[in-house]
């Protein structure tokens, strides 16, 4: 029995040392104390001749201590062991390249290559290895030959990293193809690998490189992954007609199977304000499909360009186009996007929100979802607030929120509470809702709570009897209206009476987004350098530099003065909402590749 007892003490006391120095050798090793870390590797060593992880970490050991011979002995001694693993020689050759002794180097090396024909299998392990000591041309010729010899190795994947390592772009984008074209990945896989290499330059290098790569392949196998990726490239590229053309020829090569890469390619269009290949995009989907709810999508969406820039008179127009989609698709609980639409035009296109209420009430008659319940009471509840219908508004909206508390559709109902009680003057009952929304896990909404929070709070605390934030309350609630001259005017009250007020900067803000609107360019830009220089160090700074930089990219066509906008966010405002797209800007703006 005393013996068991002295057996397990002994083993539990044998494996606690063992593991402090497996411990202590890491920690000095990471610590750069290697006369420290070389003691107990070759204690570890000794007792573990076989953990080659050991093995490496000792001779780095060594080799960091300018121990070359020491490495070297304690190496070749290694080699006489029975079957030593191969990347032992390339270790030793390493060792001599630390000595500057090329010559020498590479004869192991090349002894490490001759193993390969032996046994193919070591390819991998020899190619990690020169990759390891950056031989990046001798693990290229390592995996090589082991695909040459042993067909059913795929070492792709890892010349592909090597050859971006190198900048030899044109054999990368080659080894990833191969890869997706023999079914050993997948092609986003492959996307999110080259995505770094690719810019929105056309005329960039690296994407002329892909783009000649993969007509090659298109030329010698026709594949419709080479469509697929050329049309990839165009989109990054905004070149969205090319794009199309290409979409097309899938379709047609599936049997028009699907349109659901043309309506993506359509919205990627429209995101980037490409109108007019959009018109094309939906157009074509609408000609090419029996599929009733994507070409109402079309529609809808052909009809939203058409309102982007329309004329009063044009309108009744529009309106027959509504109508001639009623008529073919009914009030279904399939069309729900077109009722919504439709009331949405009535009311704020027409200003008239009375026949566009009783549209969506009818509507909710229907047999729907919890969602799509939710989504109507949403729709209605915005045309009764531009309609003064602020409680009626108000009970649909907390509906939502009851019925759909963790959804996005539920944090979505609880603004616009919050926006309707700031509306109607009720700021209290606004904060409340929106510190629950500080917390969203919808970005945007996150946003605009904080935002509305912070106009509330820091205006209340100055003005007790409010008047400034009732005054903007109402212009904002005029521009909900589109009645925007009405709306400007109110603000211009609060510039001229309230100056010097907390609320100056909000109501500069608010003016100049209400200028761009009616294309009065000079009077934003004014605005947006007023509260810059004014309120430079106030929470709307960081808005004002955004929006001069689109305004200057956009519209101005000053992409230099855009740069300058996008710069002082990056280096001021790190923690901006608008921080990663001004990033992204400014580097396009500056010519670098954006992934």
């Amino acid at each position: 029995m005393r013996f068991i007892i002295f057996l397990i003490s002994f083993v539990t006391l044998s494996t606690f040392a063992y593991a402090q120095d497996d411990f202590l050798a890491k920690q000095y090793f990471a610590d750069g104390d290697f006369e420290k870390a070389v003691v107990f590797y070759e204690k570890l060593v000794k007792k573990n001749p076989r953990r080659t992880e050991y093995v490496q970490d000792l001779v780095s050991c060594y080799q960091q201590l300018e121990r070359y011979q020491d490495a070297e002995e304690f190496l070749n001694e290694r080699l006489k062991d029975r079957n030593p693993y191969p990347t032992l020689l390339i270790d030793l050759g390493y060792n001599y390249n630390l000595q500057e002794k090329e010559d020498t180097a590479q004869t192991y090396y090349d002894k490490a290559l001759d193993i390969i024909p032996k046994n193919p299998n070591y390819g991998y392990a020899l190619g990690l290895q020169f990759q390891k000591y950056s031989l990046l041309d001798m693990a290229i010729k390592a995996f090589q030959k082991s695909m040459e010899l042993n067909p059913a190795l795929d070492f792709n994947f890892q010349l592909a990293r090597i050859y971006g390592e190198q900048g030899n772009v044109e054999a990368m984008y080659n080894s990833y193809l191969n890869l997706v074209i023999d079914g050993k990945t997948s092609k986003s896989n492959i996307l999110r690998s080259i995505d770094d290499f690719v810019s929105e330059n056309a005329e960039d290098k690296n994407n002329l490189l892909l783009k000649k790569v993969l007509l090659e392949r298109a030329q010698k196998n026709p594949n419709i992954l080479w469509n697929e990726l050329l049309s990839w490239l165009f989109v990054q590229q905004k070149q969205y007609n090319s794009a199309l053309r290409q979409e097309k020829a899938i379709f047609k090569r599936m049997n028009g199977s699907s349109t659901s890469r043309l309506e993506n390619l359509g919205k990627s269009a429209l995101d980037t304000e490409e109108y007019e290949v959009a018109k094309d995009i939906y157009s074509y989907v609408i000609d090419n499909t029996n599929n009733k709810i994507t070409q109402l999508d079309a529609e809808l969406n052909l009809i939203d360009i058409e309102l982007l820039d329309v004329s009063n008179n044009q309108l009744d127009g529009i309106q027959k186009k509504y109508d001639a989609l009623i008529d073919d698709y009914g009030y279904k609980s399939q069309s729900l996007q077109l009722q919504v639409a439709y009331a949405n035009f009535l009311t704020f296109k027409k200003n008239e929100p009375e026949p566009a209420e009783k549209i969506l009430k009818n509507s909710l008659e229907l047999p729907l979802s919890d969602r799509g319940t939710a989504y109507l009471k949403l729709a209605l509840g915005d045309i009764l607030v531009y309609n003064k219908k602020f409680n009626e508004a108000l009970i649909y909206f907390s509906q939502i929120q009851q019925k759909l508390k963790n959804d996005v559709l539920g944090q979505d109902a609880r603004y616009k509470v919050a926006q309707t009680s700031f509306y109607k003057g009720d700021f209290d009952w606004a904060l409340t809702q929106l510190k629950v929304l500080r917390s969203s896990t919808s970005q945007l909404i996150a946003n605009d709570a904080m935002q509305l929070s912070l106009l509330i709070s820091d205006n209340s605390l100055e003005d007790s009897t409010q008047t400034a934030l009732k005054k903007y309350a109402r212009a904002d609630f005029l521009a909900y209206q589109n009645n925007t001259g009405e709306a400007i005017k109110v603000l211009d009250d609060i510039l001229e009476n309230h100056k010097g007020e907390k609320i100056e900067d909000e109501a500069l803000l608010k003016q100049a987004q209400l200028f761009e609107k009616l294309k009065k360019y000079e009077e934003a830009q004014l605005n947006y350098q007023k509260i810059i220089t004014f309120y430079g160090n106030g929470i709307l700074a960081d808005d004002a530099y955004f929006a001069l930089g689109e305004l200057y990219k956009k519209v101005l066509n000053d992409p230099l003065k855009a740069k300058e906008q996008y710069e002082k966010i990056i280096y001021n405002y790190q923690d901006s909402y608008y921080f990663p797209e001004a990033r992204k800007n400014f580097r396009i703006l500056r010519g670098d590749s954006i992934n």
